[in-house]
């Protein structure tokens, strides 16, 4: 299964992964993040709900601090 993260092809093995999952498989660190699949947010306690599918596009948005 293939998926997109800011537009970057991410290929994964299994059917049932979550976001969660994929987040911590890709190494992207869920404190200070956003995340958006196909432009919609998805809350941060739906993450380990949240059910992967071919083709999804994951916005992860960092906050960062600055002016």
């Amino acid at each position: 299964m293939k998926v997109f993260i800011n537009h970057k092809p991410i290929d994964i093995s299994g059917d049932n992964q979550s976001l969660l999952d994929l987040l911590e498989c890709e190494n992207i660190a869920t404190r200070g993040i956003a995340v958006a699949i196909n432009n919609r947010v998805v809350s941060r306690k739906e993450w380990p709900e949240t059910r992967l599918a071919d083709g999804m596009n994951i916005t992860v948005i960092h906050a960062v601090c600055g002016g």
